[in-house]
Protein backbone atom coordinates (compact mmCIF):
# COMPACT_ATOMS: atom_id res chain seq x y z
CA UNK A 1 0.00 0.00 0.00
CA UNK A 2 1.48 3.34 -1.09
CA UNK A 3 1.01 6.51 0.93
CA UNK A 4 1.49 10.11 -0.17
CA UNK A 5 1.40 13.53 1.43
CA UNK A 6 0.25 16.31 -0.90
CA UNK A 7 0.68 19.95 0.05
CA UNK A 8 -1.45 22.31 -2.03
CA UNK A 9 -4.22 19.83 -2.83
CA UNK A 10 -7.16 22.22 -2.69
CA UNK A 11 -7.02 23.24 -6.36
CA UNK A 12 -5.11 23.09 -9.62
CA UNK A 13 -2.50 20.44 -10.25
CA UNK A 14 -2.31 19.36 -6.62
CA UNK A 15 -6.00 18.55 -6.66
CA UNK A 16 -5.82 16.71 -9.99
CA UNK A 17 -2.79 14.64 -8.99
CA UNK A 18 -4.55 13.72 -5.73
CA UNK A 19 -7.48 12.31 -7.70
CA UNK A 20 -5.20 10.26 -9.93
CA UNK A 21 -3.30 8.78 -6.98
CA UNK A 22 -6.58 7.89 -5.29
CA UNK A 23 -7.74 6.12 -8.44
CA UNK A 24 -4.52 4.11 -8.35
CA UNK A 25 -5.22 2.98 -4.79
CA UNK A 26 -2.95 5.33 -2.85
CA UNK A 27 -3.76 6.48 0.66
CA UNK A 28 -3.17 10.21 0.76
CA UNK A 29 -2.83 12.93 3.33
CA UNK A 30 -3.86 16.20 1.72
CA UNK A 31 -3.27 19.70 3.00
CA UNK A 32 -3.85 23.31 2.04
CA UNK A 33 -5.07 26.55 3.55
CA UNK A 34 -8.63 26.08 2.23
CA UNK A 35 -10.26 23.19 4.06
CA UNK A 36 -13.56 23.24 2.13
CA UNK A 37 -11.95 21.98 -1.07
CA UNK A 38 -10.09 19.30 0.86
CA UNK A 39 -13.34 17.94 2.27
CA UNK A 40 -14.77 17.71 -1.24
CA UNK A 41 -11.78 15.62 -2.25
CA UNK A 42 -12.06 13.45 0.85
CA UNK A 43 -15.71 12.74 0.07
CA UNK A 44 -14.65 10.89 -3.09
CA UNK A 45 -12.90 8.11 -1.13
CA UNK A 46 -13.20 8.79 2.63
CA UNK A 47 -11.28 5.68 3.71
CA UNK A 48 -8.22 6.64 1.65
CA UNK A 49 -7.97 10.33 2.56
CA UNK A 50 -6.99 12.29 5.65
CA UNK A 51 -6.85 16.07 5.67
CA UNK A 52 -5.09 18.92 7.44
CA UNK A 53 -5.03 22.69 7.28
CA UNK A 54 -1.44 23.72 6.57
CA UNK A 55 -0.10 27.09 5.54
CA UNK A 56 3.49 26.75 4.29
CA UNK A 57 4.13 30.32 5.48
CA UNK A 58 3.71 29.47 9.17
CA UNK A 59 6.41 28.08 11.45
CA UNK A 60 4.17 25.26 12.68
CA UNK A 61 3.65 23.84 9.19
CA UNK A 62 6.25 21.04 9.62
CA UNK A 63 4.65 19.97 12.92
CA UNK A 64 1.22 19.90 11.29
CA UNK A 65 2.60 17.89 8.39
CA UNK A 66 4.20 15.33 10.71
CA UNK A 67 0.85 14.87 12.42
CA UNK A 68 -0.76 14.37 9.00
CA UNK A 69 1.86 11.74 8.13
CA UNK A 70 1.03 9.83 11.32
CA UNK A 71 -2.70 9.98 10.55
CA UNK A 72 -1.98 8.77 7.01
CA UNK A 73 -0.04 5.79 8.30
CA UNK A 74 3.27 6.94 6.84
CA UNK A 75 4.68 8.54 3.72
CA UNK A 76 6.28 7.07 0.60
CA UNK A 77 5.83 10.17 -1.55
CA UNK A 78 5.93 13.85 -0.64
CA UNK A 79 4.39 16.05 -3.34
CA UNK A 80 4.57 19.84 -3.06
CA UNK A 81 2.14 21.68 -5.34
CA UNK A 82 1.70 24.92 -3.41
CA UNK A 83 3.14 28.16 -4.75
CA UNK A 84 2.22 31.52 -6.17
CA UNK A 85 3.19 33.59 -9.16
CA UNK A 86 2.08 36.77 -10.86
CA UNK A 87 3.21 39.06 -13.65
CA UNK A 88 4.64 42.18 -12.10
CA UNK A 89 6.05 44.53 -14.72
CA UNK A 90 5.47 47.47 -12.37
CA UNK A 91 7.65 45.72 -9.79
CA UNK A 92 5.28 46.17 -6.87
CA UNK A 93 7.28 45.18 -3.80
CA UNK A 94 4.42 43.47 -1.98
CA UNK A 95 3.98 41.04 -4.88
CA UNK A 96 7.69 40.32 -5.13
CA UNK A 97 8.19 39.79 -1.40
CA UNK A 98 5.15 37.57 -1.00
CA UNK A 99 6.29 35.43 -3.93
CA UNK A 100 9.78 35.09 -2.46
CA UNK A 101 8.34 34.21 0.95
CA UNK A 102 5.98 31.54 -0.40
CA UNK A 103 8.11 30.01 -3.16
CA UNK A 104 11.35 30.42 -1.24
CA UNK A 105 10.83 30.20 2.51
CA UNK A 106 7.62 28.17 2.38
CA UNK A 107 9.08 25.77 -0.16
CA UNK A 108 12.26 25.29 1.87
CA UNK A 109 10.33 24.77 5.09
CA UNK A 110 8.23 21.94 3.67
CA UNK A 111 10.86 20.21 1.53
CA UNK A 112 13.30 20.19 4.44
CA UNK A 113 10.64 18.70 6.69
CA UNK A 114 9.96 15.93 4.16
CA UNK A 115 13.67 15.21 3.66
CA UNK A 116 14.30 15.00 7.40
CA UNK A 117 11.27 12.75 7.93
CA UNK A 118 12.49 10.30 5.31
CA UNK A 119 16.01 10.45 6.76
CA UNK A 120 14.75 9.43 10.20
CA UNK A 121 12.15 6.89 9.03
CA UNK A 122 14.05 4.31 7.04
CA UNK A 123 16.01 6.67 4.79
CA UNK A 124 13.82 5.93 1.78
CA UNK A 125 11.15 7.85 -0.14
CA UNK A 126 10.42 10.26 -2.95
CA UNK A 127 10.16 14.04 -2.98
CA UNK A 128 8.40 15.61 -5.97
CA UNK A 129 7.70 19.29 -6.52
CA UNK A 130 6.07 21.49 -9.11
CA UNK A 131 8.51 24.19 -10.15
CA UNK A 132 8.39 25.74 -13.62
CA UNK A 133 10.25 26.28 -16.89
CA UNK A 134 10.41 29.91 -15.68
CA UNK A 135 13.42 28.91 -13.61
CA UNK A 136 15.54 28.51 -16.72
CA UNK A 137 15.84 32.24 -17.47
CA UNK A 138 15.08 35.50 -15.70
CA UNK A 139 11.72 36.74 -16.98
CA UNK A 140 11.27 40.50 -16.87
CA UNK A 141 7.49 40.22 -16.57
CA UNK A 142 7.79 38.06 -13.44
CA UNK A 143 11.14 38.65 -11.68
CA UNK A 144 10.47 37.02 -8.32
CA UNK A 145 8.56 34.12 -9.84
CA UNK A 146 11.33 33.13 -12.25
CA UNK A 147 13.98 33.70 -9.57
CA UNK A 148 12.23 31.54 -6.97
CA UNK A 149 11.68 28.77 -9.49
CA UNK A 150 15.40 28.80 -10.30
CA UNK A 151 16.00 28.58 -6.54
CA UNK A 152 13.71 25.55 -6.32
CA UNK A 153 15.47 23.82 -9.21
CA UNK A 154 18.88 24.32 -7.62
CA UNK A 155 17.72 23.47 -4.11
CA UNK A 156 16.27 20.14 -5.19
CA UNK A 157 19.47 19.34 -7.08
CA UNK A 158 21.47 20.10 -3.93
CA UNK A 159 19.24 17.88 -1.79
CA UNK A 160 19.65 15.08 -4.32
CA UNK A 161 23.41 15.33 -3.88
CA UNK A 162 23.04 15.56 -0.10
CA UNK A 163 20.95 12.38 -0.06
CA UNK A 164 23.73 10.54 -1.93
CA UNK A 165 26.34 11.92 0.48
CA UNK A 166 24.32 10.60 3.43
CA UNK A 167 23.57 7.25 1.75
CA UNK A 168 19.84 7.89 1.78
CA UNK A 169 17.56 6.21 -0.75
CA UNK A 170 15.52 9.35 -1.47
CA UNK A 171 14.61 10.10 -5.08
CA UNK A 172 13.70 13.56 -6.34
CA UNK A 173 11.38 14.64 -9.15
CA UNK A 174 11.42 18.25 -10.34
CA UNK A 175 8.28 18.88 -12.42
CA UNK A 176 8.68 21.91 -14.70
CA UNK A 177 5.47 22.71 -16.59
CA UNK A 178 4.84 25.59 -18.92
CA UNK A 179 1.58 27.55 -18.80
CA UNK A 180 -1.27 25.49 -17.30
CA UNK A 181 -4.91 26.55 -17.20
CA UNK A 182 -5.42 26.85 -13.43
CA UNK A 183 -6.61 29.55 -11.03
CA UNK A 184 -3.03 30.81 -10.87
CA UNK A 185 -3.34 32.09 -14.44
CA UNK A 186 -6.92 33.28 -14.13
CA UNK A 187 -5.94 36.93 -14.51
CA UNK A 188 -7.43 37.81 -17.90
CA UNK A 189 -4.07 37.79 -19.68
CA UNK A 190 -3.28 35.80 -22.80
CA UNK A 191 -0.89 32.87 -22.26
CA UNK A 192 0.57 30.99 -25.23
CA UNK A 193 0.69 27.18 -25.43
CA UNK A 194 -1.78 26.92 -22.54
CA UNK A 195 -2.21 23.34 -21.32
CA UNK A 196 -5.16 21.66 -19.63
CA UNK A 197 -4.53 20.73 -16.01
CA UNK A 198 -6.05 17.26 -16.48
CA UNK A 199 -3.53 16.40 -19.22
CA UNK A 200 -0.62 17.86 -17.28
CA UNK A 201 -1.54 15.95 -14.12
CA UNK A 202 -1.36 12.64 -16.00
CA UNK A 203 2.14 13.53 -17.17
CA UNK A 204 3.11 14.50 -13.63
CA UNK A 205 2.00 11.15 -12.20
CA UNK A 206 3.82 9.32 -14.98
CA UNK A 207 7.03 11.25 -14.19
CA UNK A 208 6.64 10.43 -10.48
CA UNK A 209 6.11 6.73 -11.15
CA UNK A 210 9.19 6.62 -13.40
CA UNK A 211 11.15 8.63 -10.80
CA UNK A 212 12.27 11.19 -13.34
CA UNK A 213 14.84 13.59 -11.96
CA UNK A 214 13.62 16.51 -14.08
CA UNK A 215 10.50 16.52 -16.25
CA UNK A 216 9.58 19.47 -18.48
CA UNK A 217 5.92 19.37 -19.52
CA UNK A 218 5.11 19.12 -22.39
CA UNK A 219 7.12 18.38 -25.59
CA UNK A 220 6.53 21.89 -26.94
CA UNK A 221 8.02 23.42 -23.84
CA UNK A 222 10.95 21.01 -23.97
CA UNK A 223 11.77 22.41 -27.40
CA UNK A 224 11.25 25.98 -26.19
CA UNK A 225 13.54 25.50 -23.18
CA UNK A 226 16.20 23.92 -25.36
CA UNK A 227 16.40 27.06 -27.47
CA UNK A 228 16.10 29.37 -24.45
CA UNK A 229 19.27 27.84 -23.05
CA UNK A 230 21.13 28.62 -26.26
CA UNK A 231 20.41 32.36 -26.04
CA UNK A 232 23.35 34.26 -24.49
CA UNK A 233 22.63 36.59 -21.60
CA UNK A 234 23.51 39.77 -23.51
CA UNK A 235 20.84 38.91 -26.08
CA UNK A 236 18.26 37.51 -23.65
CA UNK A 237 18.02 40.72 -21.62
CA UNK A 238 17.24 42.65 -24.82
CA UNK A 239 14.32 40.44 -25.82
CA UNK A 240 10.86 41.94 -25.13
CA UNK A 241 9.33 38.75 -23.73
CA UNK A 242 5.82 39.51 -22.51
CA UNK A 243 2.20 38.37 -22.73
Amino acid sequence: MKRAIIIGASSGLGNEVSKLLLADGWHIGIAARRTEALQELKSLMPKQVVTATIDVMTSDAPRRMEKLIVENGGMDLFFLASGIGKQNAKLESNIELRTVATNGMGFTRMVDAAFNWFATHGGKGQIAIISSIAGVKGLGMAPSYSATKAFQNTYLEALQQLAKMRNLDISFTDIRPGFVKTDLLNDGKNYPLLMKKEEVSHQIVKAIYHKKSVQIIDWRYRILVFFWRLIPRWLWVRLPIKN
